[in-house]
């Protein structure tokens, strides 16, 4: 399986060096700058339109759609200031927990 860790590490560098740029010249600083609000609302959309490619079993279309997703939510945690390694952090400590006591131990909170 090919992993998609350098690829991530790659988008996200270029994300974080859009930062204070030009709204003009990027797109990714034009959300930026538009805040974390609207970075969310952006990678709400792609979610959705992932998720009707996979119900519509359109291999091609979610294959585009999940680059969509991954882009803007690491636009979104840039904007909203969760580093990577914030996110590695979470998932280290849901590593070898079921996703069903991970889930239980979430509901309490």
């Amino acid at each position: 399986m090919t992993t998609l860790g350098a690829e991530i590490d790659a988008l996200a560098t270029v994300i974080a060096s859009r930062v204070g740029a030009d709204p003009g010249s990027s797109y990714t600083a034009q959300l930026l700058a538009a805040g974390a609000a609207r970075c969310a609302k952006k990678f709400g959309e792609e979610a959705v339109e992932a998720a009707i490619a996979a119900a519509q079993n359109d291999r091609a279309a979610l294959t585009a759609e999940a680059a969509d997703v991954l882009y803007h939510l690491l636009v979104l945690l840039q904007a909203a200031g969760v580093s990577g390694d914030d996110v590695v952090a979470a998932l280290a400590k849901r590593s070898g927990v079921s996703g069903l006591q991970e889930k239980a131990s979430r509901a309490g909170s």
